[in-house]
């Protein structure tokens, strides 16, 4: 079930939250708790029943490991609550990788040893990239002592969230226990819905109106390269600063719908996603992309292996190690291991270039330079992500550094012209949260949060700006989004996954 899908968005959402508010009303927080478990069981169900005994089996089972770790950790030097917290997490690492890299490894073995070992062709569950990684933070912290008391159905309803569930925000247990037992916690509240409403139908115009119209020209382009077909100079380009956009605004969509579905219910999501195309290096940019994802590598394995507490070649093998093996968890094969550690090497670039010392230039041109310095990397880097092949990808980069000789003038001014429309779109129009600064709209921003974050575009100045770019409950603003959302029912002919649904 497709968020952007009419089931989802005509059905399963509206008499989910009309139930859950009148079981609330009736039998309470817990019931409404109970319930919106089942349901998103349901919701992952859809999918594939065939699973459902995988995901409620791995989540009976580090619940009552955490209540066994937790009891270790209170003996005399800790008991067997490392040894209990390493069998754990071994559980939830080999069932990732016996679904997702069993035939990955084979392939592998039989290329290199020239073996004929058959394939498993394990179909991949749902989500369970994003589960996993849940439930490894969740054992350390019980280790490390930091889990607050809770219920089973706390602990479920904090794993299976149907928002969260299938790609994220990979949400730690703080964020989710802390709202779990107030008081007010799913109860009916037109705030919550409208805010909520505003945020999905902002992320569902993202995905099905912007994502989804410049994805042919990636998927074009990528496909011959992959074929072995030609690819022009400005193919080349086109194709991939296609997917930059594609990837960027498919996965803000996705990840506005999240937050805004969770909102109706009254549950606060973390920021996965903020502006990442803004950033001047890439360091910035690994703080605004996936950045639950970016949370989770740097506290449970970049520190795990040391971090930066062993001196400085150590630091940058650590950053090279965390970043490949990021890499291969978004998906089982090379490519996304080459993208993995590109960005490795970026950030010991990034890291090396400001350890010499050098004052940075804070001139609107340095900016610009820095900006799209950083955004001409990533999208490089994305050409390994999106090619199914080597071969593709070095396509794809053979052409792009090839001569553009001989080419109409005036298809390079159509691309530059339409690069620079996106490039405006991405780096001056603020984003969903930014934009809805005032009513908090996720765990980790406010309006506080909005004061220490300014826009490119500043909205203070002229009364027009401030009310363009500033949310406000009202006609207006209800217009503009009712618009977009129209806009973005008009396109539901045409259903696609989310990018981040295949990792």
């Amino acid at each position: 079930m497709l968020f952007n899908s009419p089931v989802f968005i005509f059905v399963f959402l509206p008499v989910t939250a009309l139930l859950c508010f009148v079981i609330r009303a009736r039998a309470g927080r817990e019931a409404a708790l109970g319930f919106l478990v089942l349901a998103s069981l349901f919701f992952y169900g859809w999918w594939n029943p065939l699973y459902l005994p995988l995901l409620i089996g791995l989540t009976v089972f580090n619940f009552l490991l955490a209540r066994l770790i937790m009891a270790e950790r209170s003996r005399p030097n800790g008991g067997r609550a490392t040894a209990l917290v390493t069998f754990g997490v071994s559980v939830d690492l080999l069932s990732l990788a016996y679904f997702k890299y069993a035939d990955f490894f084979i392939g592998s073995v039989n290329a290199v040893a020239e073996t004929d070992i058959p394939l498993q062709h394990v179909i991949l569950p749902l989500a369970i990239s994003f589960f996993t990684f849940q439930k490894i933070a969740y054992l350390v912290d019980a280790r490390r002592g930091e889990v607050e008391p809770h219920s089973f159905l706390e602990y479920s309803f904090f794993v299976m969230f149907f928002p969260q569930l299938i790609a994220g925000p990979i949400v730690h247990h703080k964020e989710i226990f802390a709202q779990t037992k107030l008081n007010r916690s799913f109860n009916f509240d037109w705030t919550n819905i409208s805010i909520g409403a505003t945020i999905f139908l902002i992320g569902l115009f993202k995905k099905v109106v912007l994502a989804d119209n410049v994805a042919p020209v990636a998927t074009h382009v990528f496909s011959l390269a992959d074929q072995g077909e030609h690819v022009t100079f400005l193919q080349a380009w086109q194709g991939t600063v296609s997917y930059s956009l594609q990837i960027y605004f498919d996965f803000s969509g996705y990840s506005d719908m999240a937050i805004g579905a969770a909102r109706i219910f009254g549950i606060r999501l973390p920021l996965n996603f903020h502006s990442p195309y803004q950033s001047e290096n890439i360091i910035d940019f690994w703080r605004r992309w996936h950045m639950t994802l970016s949370r989770f590598l740097r506290d449970y394995l970049y520190i795990s292996l040391g971090g930066n507490r062993k001196g400085k070649y150590r630091r940058y093998l650590n950053l090279f190690a965390t970043m490949a093996i990021g890499g291969l968890w978004h998906g089982a094969a090379w490519t996304f291991a080459l993208w993995g550690a590109m960005h490795g090497l970026y950030l010991i670039i990034n890291h090396g270039w400001r350890a010499l010392g050098i004052a940075p230039i804070n001139r609107w041109w340095s900016r610009l330079v820095a900006r799209l310095l950083t955004f001409f990397a990533v999208a490089m880097a994305w050409v390994v992500f999106r090619a199914e092949t080597m071969e593709g990808a070095f396509t794809i980069y053979r052409s792009m550094f090839s001569s553009p000789l001989g080419m109409p003038l005036s298809d390079f001014a159509v691309s530059a012209c339409w690069l620079v429309f996106w490039l405006a779109v991405v780096w001056y129009w603020p984003n969903t949260q930014q934009w809805l600064a005032r009513a908090n709209p996720a765990f980790n921003y406010s309006w506080a949060d909005r004061k220490q974050d300014p826009l490119l575009l500043p909205v203070e100045g002229t009364r027009w700006r401030e009310k363009l770019l500033r949310w406000r409950p009202g006609i207006p603003h209800a217009v503009a989004v009712g618009g977009a959302g129209a806009l973005a029912f008009l396109s539901l002919q045409r259903i696609s996954e989310f990018l981040y649904f295949q990792f």
